[in-house]
């Protein structure tokens, strides 16, 4: 049994993380096509030596820093909030947000932009990204910190307000730091999923403001190029990096 539970284990790490080695193998490949003709790091150089690329990564760095920023700071108080009341109908709406089609997050955040533009002399670009970014970012963020509130003692805090601490004391030097852990895991979450996305940032992005995404979907369109087997390989590296360091936060 326990045989078989391993092979069939390896099986499905191949089936995810395999694609992802050939991917990587041949980045550092000197030729164009799928068959190798030598070791080179060419597209790497092509890749920083790309404007568009670059600049498309500016944008997603920024966007995704910002609504991170902000994303947490939310999600954390918003969590914090449920566990002193908790009410179905507030968690019931947060998750009915995490299961909700991309797609139709995207047609309903550009139809809410395109109706208070009317009024608000304002067009899409990396504010109306931004925002997008915010609105389901908080929801993973709130998830994460309210997992960790659940095993959180409520009589510390009140032993703290007891010995002539603030509400706000409390909080900031009693359970701010048990949540230290799980607040950074979120926050690197959001990140990975903020930098990540493409469906709805392309309905809400403006041309000033395209993403990592959305240019190496244009690229792929065009044609598969080594380049992308290089980019792709470089965010790989770094969201996986990001994600790992998350889920040791988060069990911390």
């Amino acid at each position: 049994m326990k045989r078989g539970l391993a092979v069939y284990a390896a099986a499905v790490y191949a089936f995810l993380h395999v694609p992802l080695l050939i991917l990587a193998v041949f980045s550092v490949n000197s030729s164009r096509f799928t068959a190798w003709q030598g070791f080179s790091l060419h597209w790497y150089g092509a890749m920083f030596a790309d404007r568009d690329l670059l600049e498309a990564a500016g944008n997603s760095l920024v966007i995704a820093v910002v609504s991170t920023a902000l994303s947490t700071v939310i999600g954390m108080l918003a969590a914090y909030v449920l566990w002193k009341r908790s009410s179905a109908w507030l968690a019931g709406g947060l998750y009915l947000s995490l299961v909700t089609p991309e797609i139709v997050t995207g047609v309903s955040l550009l139809a809410l932009f395109q109706w208070a533009f009317r009024y608000l002399d304002l067009r899409l670009g990396m504010h109306t990204v931004i925002l997008a970014h915010l609105s389901f970012s908080i929801a993973y963020v709130v998830v994460v910190v309210l997992a960790r509130l659940r095993g959180f003692d409520p009589s510390l805090e009140e032993a703290a307000l007891d010995l002539g601490a603030s509400e706000f004391g409390a909080f900031r030097r009693v359970t701010l730091p048990f949540l230290a852990p799980a607040i950074a895991a979120a926050a690197m979450l959001a990140f990975t999923i903020s930098i990540d996305d493409y469906v709805i940032t392309s309905l809400v992005a403006g041309v000033d403001s395209e993403t990592l995404p959305m240019v190496i979907y244009a690229m792929a369109r065009r044609g598969v190029s080594p380049v992308l087997n290089a980019v792709s390989t470089t965010v790989v590296l770094l969201l996986g990096t990001v994600g790992l360091l998350s889920e040791r936060l988060r069990r911390a």
